[in-house]
C-alpha cells in the first residue's frame, strides 16, 4: 500500500486570492493619493497591491513622502477603501478550496495583513470560519510583504511543519521564499505567469477551479 505523508499546511493569502480586493485597494490608494496632492496612475499603484501598506508609500514616492505624509495617505487609503468594501465578493471557487484542503487534512490558515475588521468581514464572506484554523491580521506582523513575517506568523499558526502558500502576487511570493515556504500562485492578482514564477511560484493557475482540479500536482499534495 503507498504511504503518503501529512500534508503541508496551507496558508492562504486572502486579498486577490481568495476574495476580489486588488482593484478595489488600488482606487483607494489613488484618491488617498489625490487627497494629499499625490496623483499616480492606477495601473503604477496596482503593480504595488499587495505590497503591505507600511512600505507602499515609499515605494510609489519617496522616502520624503512617507516621512511627510505616508501615516495620513494609509489612513485616509483605509477610509477610501471601507466606501468600497461592500462590493467586495469572493473569487470563484474560493469556498470550495478552503473545504477541499480541509477534507484532505490540510492545517488551513488565512494568511492576512488586513486590518482585524476587513479580514473578519472576508471570513464572513467566505463562509468558512467553522473549517480554517486560524488566520493572521496586520496585528500579527512588524513588517508586511515582501518581508517573510506575514508567512511566518502563519505558519506559527498552523501549527509549523511544511507548508505551501497561496497567493496571486509576486509580493506573496517573494514573502513565501524569504520565510522558506513554497508557493502557489493564481493570475487573479493581474500579474503574469512569468513574473510570478520569477518570484519564486512553484506553479501557477489561472483560477481557484483549475487548482483545485491539479491540487495533487503542486506542493500542496501530501506525497
Amino acid at each position: 500500500m503507498e504511504r503518503r505523508g501529512k500534508p503541508p499546511a496551507a496558508l492562504l493569502d486572502v486579498d486577490g486570492t481568495l476574495v476580489d480586493t486588488n482593484y478595489h485597494h488600488a482606487l483607494a490608494w489613488y484618491r488617498a493619493f489625490r487627497q494629499h496632492g499625490v496623483t499616480l496612475p492606477v495601473w503604477v499603484i496596482h503593480r504595488h497591491i499587495a505590497m503591505g501598506g507600511d512600505q507602499l508609500v515609499r515605494a510609489l514616492c519617496g522616502d520624503r513622502a512617507e516621512r511627510e505624509m505616508g501615516d495620513a495617505i494609509r489612513e485616509t487609503e483605509t477610509e477610501r477603501y471601507q466606501e468600497l468594501i461592500d462590493e467586495v465578493q469572493p473569487l470563484p471557487d474560493a469556498q470550495a478550496l478552503v473545504r477541499e484542503l480541509k477534507g484532505r487534512g490540510h492545517a488551513v490558515v488565512l494568511a492576512s495583513s488586513a486590518k482585524e475588521s476587513e479580514v473578519h468581514h472576508y471570513i464572513d464572506l467566505l463562509q468558512v470560519r467553522d473549517v480554517v484554523d486560524g488566520w493572521t491580521t496586520s496585528a500579527d506582523v512588524e513588517a508586511t510583504k515582501p518581508e517573510p513575517d506575514l508567512v511566518i506568523a502563519s505558519l506559527q499558526k498552523a501549527g509549523g511543519g511544511r507548508s505551501t502558500m497561496l497567493g496571486d502576487s509576486t509580493w506573496d511570493c517573494l514573502s513565501a521564499k524569504r520565510a522558506g515556504v513554497e508557493a502557489v500562485a493564481l493570475l487573479t492578482g493581474g500579474y503574469s505567469e512569468a513574473e510570478l514564477c520569477d518570484a519564486g511560484a512553484q506553479t501557477v493557475f489561472e483560477s481557484l477551479g483549475h487548482l483545485i482540479e491539479r491540487l495533487d500536482d503542486t506542493p500542496f499534495s501530501a506525497s
